[in-house]
């Protein structure tokens, strides 16, 4: 099979010639590079390309901010260009301000995704489409695989009145699509009045896994080291609104969950496991984060192991994960604010509706709480 092309490869494929005599704005993060590995802003300084301004999303423009920890706008010490973050110490820094495109002639767009609505990047896309619209200036959207294939989805849509900066479209936790893809769910959801272009990915098929591409993979985010990671993720993060640590500062984010309260991992795994779970072998463990929840402290838990792909269903593995958690006295809900939301917990957030916790609050099997997921 060819070598998959990311809308970045047939960019440089064509030297940048559409982009020639334009002043551009340039939104990307570290993992924003072609198929050897150079990076789009080298790229693009390679070719000559007028680049005036940068935008970084969450974690920043070269990716070195961890989780919901705010970014400062900066110049790049490297070509001292400007750089504004779009995601500070406020919901309204997630929104680019059309004047920040004053004198641009065009956006051009670049992040990788991982196929799950929690993860940010897809609405920062959105966010932008709507500031090009005000600022009447195309927006081009450089598109790449899904990593977890276009085929299988997974999860219920988000519900009105949860909506957040994890949610906010009607979108299944695992969705199918690609950046392109969304973006144009987005611009005709909302009705979006910008010149949206997309290039494109070539030689992908929806029914490949990102290490059937050829391509090389690169940590689009702090926590999302390999794309194990991001097969586990859409029912994985789920953890994050809870008190178990979802194995942020260890090497295995979202493959380890636990906590300190778990003093038996056996009975946890075996809990989960007898939620006849396909794809999958949870093995308990014991692990320490470095940083983040529980950190230096010793938890008891399990890792999830993909045995096969195909059949694994990552929202209800989470789902299962969490009922079993629930059985060990010290569970509890994460109650801070979470991605600038203070009045809804943030389980719900991820859920995308309060109907699955008020059920497991209420006692129910984990079974009876997977109505539509």
């Amino acid at each position: 099979m060819p070598k998959t092309l990311t809308g970045l490869d047939v960019l440089v494929n064509e030297g940048f010639k559409r982009l020639s005599g334009l002043k551009i704005g340039l939104l990307a993060h570290p993992a924003s590079v072609d198929s050897q590995l150079v990076h789009i802003l080298t790229r693009c300084l390679e070719h000559g390309v007028s680049v005036k301004h940068l935008f970084g999303p969450e974690h920043g423009f070269w990716g070195n901010a961890q989780d919901m920890e705010s970014v400062a706008s900066s110049i790049d010490a490297k070509t001292g260009i400007p750089v504004t973050s779009l995601y500070g110490q406020s919901q309204e820094s997630l929104l680019l301000n059309p004047k920040s495109l004053a004198g641009l002639d065009i956006l051009v767009c670049d992040l990788q995704d991982i196929g799950s609505r929690y993860y940010t990047f897809a609405y920062t896309i959105a966010f932008a489409m709507k500031a090009c619209a005000q600022a009447g200036i195309p927006c081009l959207v450089l598109d790449r695989p899904n990593p977890l294939g276009g085929v299988q989805k997974e999860g219920d849509v988000v519900q009105p009145g949860f909506f957040s900066f994890v949610g906010e479209y009607p979108l299944q936790n695992r969705h199918g699509m690609t950046l392109g893809e969304l973006a144009q769910f987005f611009k005709k959801h909302d009705k979006i009045d910008c010149d949206l272009e997309i290039i494109g990915t070539q030689n992908w098929s929806r029914e490949h896994y990102f290490d059937q591409t050829g391509l090389p993979w690169v940590m689009p985010s702090p926590n999302m080291p390999t794309p194990d990671t991001a097969l586990v993720y859409p029912g994985a993060c789920l953890f994050e609104g809870t008190n178990l640590s979802e194995g942020r500062g260890t090497t295995k984010p979202f493959e380890l969950v636990g906590a300190a309260y778990i003093q038996d991992p056996d009975k946890f795994a075996a809990l989960a496991e007898s939620c006849a779970l396909p794809g999958a072998k949870l093995r308990p463990c014991w692990f320490t984060p470095m940083f983040h929840k529980q950190a230096q402290t010793l938890c008891g838990g399990l890792q999830i192991h993909v045995t096969d792909r195909k059949k694994f269903l990552s929202v209800k593995t989470g789902m299962a994960i969490i009922w079993a958690a629930r059985q060990f006295e010290g569970f509890a809900w994460r109650t801070e604010p979470y991605e600038f939301v203070s009045d809804r917990l943030a389980i719900d957030l991820l859920f995308g509706s309060d109907k699955p916790r008020k059920l497991l609050d209420s006692g129910a099997q984990w079974i009876q709480v997977d109505t539509s997921m």
